[in-house]
């Protein structure tokens, strides 16, 4: 059975590659993309995967998703810690969600230390670099075959 998963990337991550890589890595969204494509299909997952810079777009888009995927993976980026609005959209959903980020947000500033978003997703993937997507996607799996 095909599960199909929506994967969220916010403000700035369009810039993954030329953004502070000494935080964030080199590898380009792009590139993050195509190798989380690979995994999905040995997983049996179809990726929906988008990226947007306007949180009431992201909103929208995870509205979309009630009833049609199976889960989220979302790197909310800044709106992680400001938007209550994003978390009541996956609230809502009642769908598993894995929270992404690609630095550890415990090593950082106070300020990006507080998650709004991981207080209802399934897990937390943080500080693993662009494989943490891999690996939220072998967790969403792993959810799904209970």
């Amino acid at each position: 059975m095909t599960h199909r998963v929506l994967l969220l990337n916010g403000p700035n991550l369009n810039l993954l590659g030329t953004r502070e890589p000494e935080i964030y890595g080199s590898d380009t969204l792009a590139g993050i993309l195509e190798r989380c494509e690979k995994k999905a299909a040995t997983l049996g997952i179809t990726l929906d995967a988008r990226q947007s810079n306007h949180e009431g777009e992201l909103i929208s888009w995870i509205q979309e998703a009630k009833g049609r995927d199976a889960g989220i993976i979302i790197n909310a980026g800044g709106l992680t810690h400001t938007s209550v609005c994003l978390r009541d959209a996956l609230s809502f959903t009642g769908l598993p969600v894995i929270e992404v980020h690609l630095s550890n947000l415990h090593k950082r500033e106070g300020f990006r230390q507080v998650s709004l978003i991981s207080g209802i997703a399934e897990g937390v993937i943080v500080g693993l670099g662009a494989q943490g997507y891999e690996l939220a996607l072998i967790a969403l799996a792993t959810i799904f075959s209970r």
